[in-house]
């Protein structure tokens, strides 16, 4: 008999990395296609927690000492120290100083939320994430956030490996570059899970 599996069954909505250093005007590694996708991440979260369903979020951290993730993202490095822990920063939406780590206060967190620290890509590795997904008895996942290409797909991916049916949202996750959102999108759909957009999602999921 062909193997199958639901898609959305048992079903969490993770949210990766939708921190301010990331998502506000003017931040130092900013995706500015990332606050195109808070209405919809807004929707999803409403839809999740109206069907009582968990809602994770994961939040990158820069190391405080040199390493190879400082190579690839020099705004990690001081003076800059982009997802530092501790460090506080104005963008040029937002009329005071906030933590540079926290996720946006559009889409942040609520009490009981289970929110993930991770100091590399993929939201499972180092984390414990899977182990606290299952004591949560999820079994598929939903993903949105940024950036489609780095921190989403290696966390989608790791979820594939972890046992995960994974969906991506199209239109809830962002990139800084077109081709590489397009093509990871492609990828994903054609080896690791399924990619649907934020109103096919929350019908399959409140029908």
């Amino acid at each position: 008999m062909p193997f199958s599996v639901s898609r959305f069954s048992s079903p969490a909505l993770l949210v990766v990395d939708m921190q301010n250093d990331f998502v506000r005007q003017g931040a130092p590694m900013e995706v500015p296609d990332a606050r195109a996708s808070l209405e919809n991440h807004r929707r999803l979260i409403a839809c999740f927690r109206g069907i009582g369903a968990p809602v994770v979020y994961t939040k990158f951290l820069a190391t405080d000492r040199p390493s190879l993730l400082w190579l690839w993202s020099r705004q990690c490095e001081p003076p800059t120290s982009a997802c530092r822990r501790g460090v506080r920063r104005r963008y040029l939406d937002c009329a005071d100083d906030i933590e540079c780590t926290d996720v946006v206060r559009e889409i942040c967190p609520e009490e009981g939320d289970l929110v993930v620290e991770k100091y590399g890509y993929g939201s499972f590795h180092g984390t414990g994430l899977s182990d606290r997904l299952r004591e949560m008895r999820v079994a598929s996942l939903v993903v949105t956030g940024t950036v489609t290409q780095i921190c989403v797909e290696e966390t989608a991916r790791e979820a594939f490996h972890n046992g995960f049916a994974t969906t991506l949202v199209a239109d809830a996750v962002s990139s800084f570059a077109a081709d590489l959102h397009a093509a990871t999108l492609k990828n994903f759909a054609m080896k690791f899970g399924w990619v649907d957009d934020c109103e096919t999602v929350i019908r399959n999921l409140t029908t």
